[in-house]
């Protein structure tokens, strides 16, 4: 992902109001995040830890979407749960259900799209091995680059959703 500036960032939202992109909270050390290694930006708000947010590049300009945390997934001894965009398995709280308000109509009337994700936002990190879950390393025939695409192909179907607003 190309690095972006906290002007960039709350201009390129499209599921929620001006007033809400000038309230949210913007990830501190925007320069010296990894951006080389990032395929999106995503982040918990600390304030209002039930908030998130993700910022993605789609067709040469980022893409912005509010994410609001469901449930964390609790922790289960007799399986792990996978994230739906990099598929990286974790045990306990390692995945969260996300919904994002739709665009448009869709929205307006509370229609909204989810998807379990790291509960970090941290799929970029763990396809490329810089970071590991709890379960520790990951077993797994595809090569970084092959899951890079992966998680880029899920996270293009997930905000393809979001930004449909003729779906019903």
């Amino acid at each position: 992902m190309n690095p972006v500036t906290e002007n960039v960032i709350r201009s390129s939202f499209v599921n929620c109001s001006k007033g809400e992109t000038r309230r949210l909270t913007v990830p501190r050390g925007l320069p010296e995040l990894p951006w080389p290694d990032l395929d999106f930006l995503g982040w918990r708000d600390p304030g209002a830890p039930e908030r998130a947010y993700l910022v993605a590049e789609r067709g040469g300009a980022p893409v912005g979407v509010a994410l609001r945390l469901g449930q964390e997934v609790r922790r289960s001894f007799t399986k792990s749960t996978l994230c739906s965009v990099c598929v990286t398995p974790h045990a306990g709280t390692g995945v969260a259900l996300f919904t994002a308000p739709r665009v448009g109509a869709a929205g307006r009337q509370g229609n909204t799209v989810g998807a379990y994700m790291c509960s970090d936002l941290a799929c970029s990190l763990y396809v490329r091995e810089l970071k590991q879950t709890e379960l520790g390393v990951r077993f797994e025939s595809l090569t970084v680059p092959e899951r890079v695409a992966r998680a880029a192909a899920n996270l293009d179907a997930f905000l393809d959703k979001v930004l449909d607003d003729t779906l019903a």
